[in-house]
């Protein structure tokens, strides 16, 4: 064996079964790992399996076909390209760590599944061995062969077995350390970018009754997984809020991502959500991780999300689902957890009626969701919010401490605040730049007769998110939105027109929760295939 070092598992795999296919009699050889379950839904051996969790993937095949010179068996795509464990030859070698030889497959046809097959290419005997590092069982090595195979080449394919589950193992590690060393190197660059927008938005600051609401609800909604839609206009404070939550949330101790979806260009969506693998395009001259990988076990904040192309959105709902992506120009499967919160100062019931937005990923995103206030609703926080950002701006740029006049804070509330909190922040920035030091100098912007403020209606949330104050209010949101997507599915729960799919949780979730929130009307399930 000449792989033990190889860092590459592709080429490592790969050079482990043509040794194998070298050798004299061989027409096939192949490796399958063990890993999660990935296309169980399209799966040839879907109804055999009998644990979808786990089955054994076709990672490395070579062979040549005798009956068609020109035919190269070494795709992983094909009928084989997965064995639920326990089942057939190769899965009960996985399942249980046993070999198997077959020395005379004719007289074994419930082994063969194409016995034509086995006839044309003059396969006469099967050896497999499960490959085995530090008593696990990491998958299954198998051999094909046009000569009589005997226990001697059972136990010489057991030495080759232990060779190969080394350099396997081996090359697992090499990659891992690359990953995270690539993960580590995009996040400290991700902080770096991070650093200098966080220390200017520092914490919520009022007092006023309809900014305590919101904070309720983030208290109340912080400690579950929820997904929560932020809705309010630009400027109002969205980041603020998904900061707060995630840092009430279990997963404070875990990165929170932000994903600014307006400046990502069309083309680039989905390399910045899922990474892309070298070469995948033009410019992609390494492995890059996606933001859904740099988010894992922490919380993904989609900035926003009214800006993400509506064919992506199919892919990002499905990842939401469940749990599981693929980098761009790569067949990997990788699975990812994360927690979402998306903001948007966009009317995004509006956009689903012009095709815009899809309906499901809405009630993926929406289960919770909170209207930011606009500044002009919240008119007792502005001297609190013009004070913080005063002291802030002299701070920064090295200026003494200035003060406002009663003048100035009765100048601030009878302003209209079309760009809200953000407009007021850039306001006294440029004040305290004019007066520099001196008697501070404020002028507020006309307000123009052609600007136009986005409005959230908050009206279709009332007995929702933006008056839930306690646990049972938020089990009145769930009913509520269980009761609206069975309304929209006439009552279905599973399959790919269930309510259950447009919610994004398994069929068994839905009915848990029906009977916890007290819907007992009778309804239809129907099968999820």
């Amino acid at each position: 064996m000449t792989v033990s070092n190889e860092r590459s598992l592709g080429v490592a795999l790969d050079t482990i079964v043509q040794g194998l296919a070298e050798e004299d009699g061989v027409a096939l050889a192949r490796i399958w790992l063990k890993e999660p379950g990935d296309i169980c839904n399209s799966c040839p051996m879907r109804k055999e399996c009998p644990d979808q969790s786990m089955c054994l993937h076709l990672v490395a095949s070579e062979g040549t076909s005798v009956a068609n010179q020109s035919i190269r068996w070494n795709r992983t795509d094909g009928v084989y390209r997965r064995f639920p464990l326990g089942v057939r030859k190769v899965g009960r070698i996985g399942a249980t760590g046993e070999p198997a030889l077959l020395t005379c497959i004719e007289d074994s046809p419930q082994w063969l599944k194409d016995p034509a097959w086995a006839l044309a290419e003059g396969i006469t005997s099967f050896a497999g061995q499960p490959l085995l590092f530090r008593g696990e069982i990491l998958g299954v090595i198998a051999i094909f062969s046009r000569i009589e195979l005997n226990t001697f080449d059972l136990s010489s394919l057991r030495t080759f077995a232990d060779n190969a589950a080394a350099s396997i193992a081996n090359a697992r590690a090499f990659e891992e350390i690359a990953r995270l060393k690539d993960l580590l190197e995009q996040e400290n660059e991700y902080l770096r970018d991070e650093i200098s927008s966080v220390s200017m938005q520092g914490e919520i600051v009022g007092n006023s009754a309809v900014l305590q609401k919101i904070l309720r609800q983030v208290e109340l909604v912080a400690s579950t997984d929820t997904s929560v839609l932020i809705q309010g206009e630009s400027g109002t404070g969205k980041e603020l809020i998904a900061r707060r939550i995630h840092e009430l949330s279990p997963r404070k101790d875990n990165p929170l991502i932000r994903v600014n979806c307006a400046s990502i260009p069309r083309e680039l969506f989905e390399s910045e959500f899922f990474g892309h693998v070298k070469g995948a395009f033009t410019g992609a001259i390494k492995d890059r991780v996606g933001r859904f990988e740099l988010a894992d076990k922490g919380t993904l904040f989609l900035d926003e999300v009214g800006e993400i192309p509506v064919e992506l959105q199919s892919k990002l709902l499905r990842t939401l689902q469940e749990g599981t992506f693929e980098r761009v120009g790569d067949e990997k499967s990788r699975q990812t957890d994360v927690r979402i919160i998306a903001a948007t100062n966009r009317d995004l019931e509006k956009e689903i009626t012009t095709g815009k937005f899809r309906q499901d990923l809405y009630f993926r995103l929406s289960v919770f969701p909170i209207v930011a206030p606009p500044l002009r609703s919240r008119k007792e926080d502005i001297p609190l919010l013009a004070n913080r950002f005063l002291s802030l701006t002299c701070v920064r740029n090295g200026f003494p401490e200035m003060r406002f006049k009663k003048k100035h804070i009765k100048q601030l509330q009878e302003y209209g605040w079309p760009g809200n909190i953000r407009e007021l922040q850039n306001v006294i920035e440029r004040a305290v730049i004019i007066s520099r030091g001196s008697s501070l100098k404020l002028e507020l912007p006309k307000l123009s007769s052609t600007i136009e403020t986005v409005q959230i209606d908050s009206s279709a949330h009332e007995g929702t998110a933006v008056l839930a104050n306690n646990y049972s209010d938020l089990l009145n949101i769930e009913r509520e939105m269980i009761l609206e997507a069975l309304d929209l599915v006439d009552g279905k729960i599973s399959g790919k027109n269930g309510a259950a799919f447009l919610l994004g949780v398994p069929p068994s979730t839905l009915t848990s929760k029906m009977a916890k929130v007290g819907i007992k009307r009778k309804l239809r399930v129907e099968s999820n295939s």
